[in-house]
């Protein structure tokens, strides 16, 4: 929760497919009441208006942020609520904002999903939107950064830079669903991935069944 002294998580979408993930962690954070301060690529702009319609406008970003974030994974709109107060929007293009200096106060950086660009940029720490160079520095401040890989087949090149990133200290987490938690649902799926990524960044959440030993108990629950 917020008390006075804003410390927020900086969440960076990217332009690979897989929106429905962001939004999940977007919604996990603020039910756990983390301050969120948003970065959304150029690229991911044009993913987000084909998987949902919603066009992103940076002057009507808090409408179109609620429109995302109120639509379930598979697309029906009005399916969650959000408290967007404590959200604040930066421009991809402002490479002079806030979160672009290590002295901006920051819990850490979640980038989901991660493109292959992405991935190689900040790996190779080019900085050429705001979104690499918050990660950037998120890794020269020894902060975590947890990046959610979403691309399949993975070649030698972006696997040399996943190891590269790991050995800087982020989270390389694939976005791969598991199935031992009682799946029936897309959205089922898409929590359970957006939970792994809280997971790793220790925000509490109850976006999936957890494993607890037993074969079999998920199945018998439902």
């Amino acid at each position: 929760m917020n008390d006075g002294k804003r410390t927020p998580w900086i969440v960076g979408v990217s332009g690979a497919s897989g929106t429905p993930y962001a939004a999940a962690v977007l919604r996990g954070l603020l039910a756990a009441g983390e301050s969120v301060d948003l970065v959304v690529s150029r690229a991911s702009r044009l993913t987000l208006l084909d998987e949902t319609g919603i066009s992103f406008r940076d002057a009507h970003w808090r409408e179109d942020l609620a429109a995302w974030l109120a639509r379930g994974a598979d697309g029906k709109p009005d399916t969650f609520d959000a408290d967007l107060d404590d959200v604040r929007y930066w421009p991809a293009g402002d490479l002079g904002a806030g979160p672009s200096s290590g002295s901006y106060p920051a819990k850490g950086m979640l980038v989901v999903p991660a493109s292959t660009a992405a991935v190689a940029g900040v790996a190779l720490g080019l900085s050429k939107d705001l979104l690499q160079r918050v990660a950037s520095v998120t890794l020269k401040e020894r902060r975590p950064l947890v990046v959610a890989v979403r691309e399949t087949p993975l070649n030698g090149q972006t696997l040399r830079h996943m190891v590269a990133l790991d050995e800087a200290g982020a989270v390389v987490l694939p976005a791969s669903p598991a199935f031992y938690a009682g799946a029936t649902h897309i959205q089922d799926l898409v929590d359970f991935v957006a939970g792994r990524v809280l997971d790793a960044a220790k925000v509490p959440h109850r976006l999936y069944r957890r494993w607890e030993g037993e074969l079999g108990a998920a199945l018998r629950s439902d």
